[in-house]
């Protein structure tokens, strides 16, 4: 199993083990058949927050290598945008998933493959379209990696690995909402490197030595320490560069030289998740690699989901963001111009039956103390952004070898 600070699924591992514990101790002619024999479960990679539920995955016999699971996503968006920066448009279509999950998750030798198309729609940036998303971002295997069981608690992996960073994941599908939000916008995603992770009791801890924002210089050091008791979950995670540098790319900005932190607390009961975290970052000043002033970035997030009657659930989403530094003193820009801050509001209704979903997004983000230029519109000047955004998708797994009676 994959542990990292903001996977909810470690929520739902303890509720299964404690169910499981609970079938145990009933006698065995009092048990009923699926107390003896529990029904398949979705997997925790990749991990889905909700209010989407993942099917559980088809199971293949792999030869020398055991059960192979394998399940994955087909998915659609489009998108209407008000105040659209140039080379944007007002109006947007793409296939937001096409992906498959591939993984081995018994033994001491395990792996994982994610393979196909995406994109990674966010609040405040510009569309890109799932072609150029795969090709400036993370190729069409965007995660993957080797891990191996060394203990009965503990864990090495080797590979393409999803951030410890955040409380938000990188696909559309894995989230309550449809886009990703500002604070994420601050953070990495997919991080090449190692990892250990080490559970104790209702403790976990991760510490991984990677390329940060997927640069390719492997000079990151991550970590996170998660306690989860019952319906609560606390994280704590830090991360940072040991190095600095000056390469550059959509996909490796100048937070690559960043240091980042976050606080995260989880309630999940019964319909309702309830997700607020406090996150800081820091872009140090170093001229050599062209930051004149450094900046930092503090923001503050929560997200509410409740499931309610026949498949339809409602999730919502703020935020506040604020950086320092100014024009004047030639501080490094992380938002829209030196020492602007961002608020935003999302909702999002979803409705699911079985392996199908539909669910739109209406979201609203404004600008303040932004920089002419660097906000929204032609000119950069305008300080709102409003957006609606429809996805239309299937998630298949067993639901398609199970046999029907």
């Amino acid at each position: 199993m994959k542990f990292q600070v903001k996977n909810l699924a470690v929520i739902a591992l303890w509720s299964s083990l404690a169910a499981l514990g609970s079938a145990q101790n009933v006698p065995a002619d009092q048990q009923t058949p699926a107390a003896t024999a529990p029904a398949p479960a979705p997997l925790p990679t990749p991990a889905v927050t909700g209010p989407l539920q993942a099917p559980p995955p088809a199971m293949f016999d792999g030869g020398p290598f055991g059960k192979i699971a394998v399940d994955g996503i087909v998915s659609g968006t489009g998108m209407w945008q008000g105040n659209h920066v140039p080379g944007d448009s007002n109006t947007q279509a793409a296939l937001s998933n096409g992906q498959i999950f591939i993984q081995k998750t018994d033994g001491w030798f395990q792996f994982y493959v994610q393979a196909g198309a995406y994109t990674l729609p966010a609040l405040a940036t510009p569309f890109l379209d799932t072609g150029k998303t795969i090709t400036n971002f993370y190729g069409p295997v965007p995660q993957g990696f080797l891990k191996l069981q060394a203990g009965k608690n503990t864990s090495f992996e080797i590979g393409a690995l999803p951030t410890l960073i955040g409380a938000e994941y990188t696909y559309s599908f894995e989230n309550m909402n449809i886009e990703r939000g500002l604070l994420w916008g601050q953070e990495n995603a997919v991080n090449r490197g190692v990892q250990v992770n080490q559970t104790f009791g209702k403790f976990t801890a991760s510490l991984s030595w990677n390329d940060g924002f997927y640069s390719n210089r492997y000079s990151w050091l991550s970590g996170s320490l998660a306690y989860v008791n019952g319906h609560h979950a606390l994280s704590f995670v830090g991360s940072g560069n040991l190095s600095q540098t000056a390469f550059q790319t959509l996909v490796t900005p100048v937070q690559n030289n960043s240091s980042i932190y976050n606080v995260i607390y989880t309630y999940t009961n019964g319909p309702w998740i309830v997700q607020p975290y406090y996150q800081y970052s820091n872009v140090p000043t170093n001229a050599s690699i062209g930051v004149v002033k450094g900046a930092s970035t503090n923001g503050g997030a929560i997200s509410v989901s409740r499931a309610l009657k026949r498949g339809v659930s409602l999730a919502g989403r703020w935020e506040y963001i604020t950086s320092s530094g100014s024009v004047a003193d030639q501080s490094v820009n992380l938002m829209f111009g030196p020492g602007s801050s961002a608020t935003s509001f999302t909702l999002t209704p979803t409705f699911q039956y079985g392996g199908f979903f539909v669910r739109g997004d209406l979201s609203w983000v404004h600008a303040i103390d932004s920089t002419p230029g660097f906000a929204f519109g032609p000119n950069g000047a305008n300080t709102n952004q409003p957006r609606a955004m429809a996805e239309i998708g299937f998630m298949f797994g067993n639901n398609l070898t199970e046999k029907k009676p």
